[in-house]
């Protein structure tokens, strides 16, 4: 962890709601004239697309499985080199994976594959990442250890599991059996190295649907933030001390279920996660000013 150069850490899979997490710190960025260093977790995947699917079909045929839960399928010493070396001089390598002809014309890189290696700039204000590993500890990093705020995004299973065979289908023209043999495969990679990474969180965000979602296999639809909640924990008091009175009547429609848990609709959920978290970013903020001063006098 770093006072001078703080880093901030969104996980959680595809689909679970690191966006709006992404969206609610543009906000606190902006307004706070904050530059950050915004790093993408799949950036760090140890393959390029093509090559990833030729890895699973060697894996399978050896009876095993490779994900991108897990760390054979991502160069997790490398992220943690980065998170290490920018805690403590504000520096580091990255790159960026591509996903979509519109960001193959952004790198000039073909969709599917990584560019080059490069520093970041060295005039960010904190680090902040989205992806699968924040907070992750294990075997080959302990990568959560240099996390100043982890932030643990995830739909309750069910739903995971629906937004996954629904982007499957749409997105890569899978049918329904193959999204779900894929659901399959990484679920023990999920059960290992994402779910622990939930219990290191100073908070989590938790999407519930407020309609039967008992068959995720059939499930039509994706439901709607008008069709579900947001049960935000706060794990950390010590770093998050909200007023849950304020809350309460900044969010209309929410209620307490524990001392430490408010349940949000989930239309409101950015706004939320502004409320929250824009006074810790701020304590962060004057903090690392504080040992710049103390550092030059």
């Amino acid at each position: 962890m770093s006072e001078l150069h703080p880093i901030v850490a969104a996980t959680g899979s595809s689909g679970s709601g690191t966006s709006s997490v992404k969206t609610a710190f543009e906000h606190i960025f902006r307004s706070e004239g904050i530059k950050p260093a915004i790093i993408e977790g799949d950036s760090f995947h140890r393959f390029d697309r093509h090559t990833m699917e030729a890895e699973v079909e060697r894996a399978e045929a050896r009876g095993q499985s490779l994900t991108h839960f897990g760390p054979a399928g991502n160069l997790l010493g490398e992220l943690e080199t980065l998170f290490r070396t920018y805690a403590e001089n504000g520096s580091g390598q990255h790159r960026h994976y591509v996903h979509t002809n519109r960001d193959s014309r952004i790198y000039d890189t073909k969709p599917g594959h990584f560019t080059d290696w490069s520093p970041l700039s060295r005039d960010t204000d904190l680090l902040f990442y989205e992806g699968l590993h924040g907070g992750f500890v294990g075997e080959a990093a302990d990568i959560a250890r240099h996390v100043d705020l982890l932030i643990g995004v995830v739909p309750i299973i069910n739903l995971e599991w629906i937004q996954k065979i629904h982007r499957d289908r749409a997105v890569r023209g899978y049918s329904a059996e193959a999204a779900t043999a894929m659901i399959l495969s990484r679920m023990p990679d999920y059960v290992h190295y994402i779910c622990p990474q939930f219990s290191r969180s100073d908070v989590n965000f938790q999407r519930v649907p407020t309609i039967d979602t008992a068959n995720p296999f059939t499930q039509e639809e994706i439901p709607s933030n008008d069709e579900s909640m947001v049960v935000i924990h706060i794990s950390n008091r010590r770093k998050i001390a909200p007023d849950y009175r304020y809350l309460l009547e900044m969010l209309r429609g929410s209620f307490m279920s524990k001392p430490d848990t408010i349940v949000v609709p989930a239309a409101k959920m950015v706004f939320a996660m502004e409320l929250l978290l824009n006074p810790v970013i701020e304590r962060m903020m004057e903090r690392r000013d504080l040992v710049r001063k103390q550092s030059a006098a």
